[in-house]
């Protein structure tokens, strides 16, 4: 859906984006990470026409960016823009029609999402008698109200107790269902792994890693392996086909991890410990998303 080509983006000397160039596959959901100061904010900024880029493009379904792709954009910034002192009825069908809905139809969507997410009491009240939480709910029907082909998500959780912040999860990921692409940018990695289909890494500006999650978390595998078995302390020969890394015994068994040799395989590794053990866990430790952030960005500097 969006073709994002070498894209340069300058403010007063600072370089925010230097040529970055990702592909975001339509009806699935993308995760824009990094740190601080890396450039997604830029970047999301381009896609919404909010500025510029000084060298690059982006397409559209094939279409160079322009004007009318804003109403099949909806926008959930992570610094909250509504307005304090309006009601939050009034103000969610005003945002709906400057989408391009009519009154008439934009009053029917906001009952029905007000409805669906039990806040239907808040119709009259004003944003700044809610809290954080509640009114990042307002903010999220206004964002996906005029049912657009691209949502944006910027740190959509924040605000959110563990239980909104799963109602929250649950309709993204039914809008995903629906058709709707998704971009969304985070710190919190456990829902990169849980929500995203494909990541794209900037950090200083550049982009350092992109591809879809599983093949990914694929790439920094390191053959590390943990073993629980029955008893205590297994004597490791020189003769194993892997390195021990670290041993934690307990009064009834032992839990061992480790790491295959090269060219060494699984079966190595348990055609050798069967015969000394009864093995009651075996699982490949495969890096999560949190630890492969740490490690590309650390990489870099």
């Amino acid at each position: 859906m969006i073709s994002i080509r070498n894209i340069v983006k300058e403010y007063a000397g600072h370089r925010a984006l230097s040529g970055v160039s990702m592909e975001i596959e339509k009806g699935k959901v993308f995760g824009l990470l990094g740190p601080n100061g890396a450039g997604k904010t830029s970047l999301i900024r381009i896609i919404n026409q909010i500025t510029a880029p000084d060298l690059g493009e982006v397409l559209f379904n094939g279409e160079k960016l322009n004007q009318h792709h804003i109403a099949q954009i909806g926008y959930l910034p992570e610094e909250r823009g509504l307005y304090k002192k309006m009601e939050i009825g009034e103000q969610i069908v005003y945002l709906a029609q400057l989408k391009g809905l009519s009154q008439a139809e934009a009053k029917l969507r906001a009952r029905k999402w007000f409805k669906k997410l039990e806040i239907e009491s808040w119709w009259k009240k004003k944003i700044e008698e809610l809290s954080k939480g509640m009114q990042q709910k307002a903010q999220f029907v206004a964002t996906v109200i005029h049912e657009p082909e691209l949502i944006i998500l910027d740190e959509p959780f924040t605000g959110f107790d563990p239980v909104n912040a799963e109602i929250i999860k649950n309709e993204i990921l039914e809008l995903n269902r629906n058709g709707a692409t998704i971009i969304f940018s985070t710190h919190r990695m456990e829902s990169v792994e849980e929500l995203c289909d494909s990541i794209a890494l900037l950090n200083l500006s550049h982009k350092i890693l992109d591809g879809k999650v599983k093949e990914i978390r694929n790439q920094f595998r390191t053959g590390t392996y943990i073993i629980e078995y029955e008893g205590q302390g297994v004597q490791v020969g020189s003769d194993a086909p892997f390195t021990a890394l670290s041993e934690t015994i307990a009064d009834d068994h032992t839990q061992l991890t480790l790491r295959i040799k090269e060219g060494r395989k699984v079966n190595d590794l348990l055609h050798y410990m069967l015969p000394l053990s009864n093995i009651s866990k075996f699982e490949e430790v495969i890096p999560t998303m949190n630890e492969i952030f740490i490690q590309a960005v650390s990489k870099q500097k």
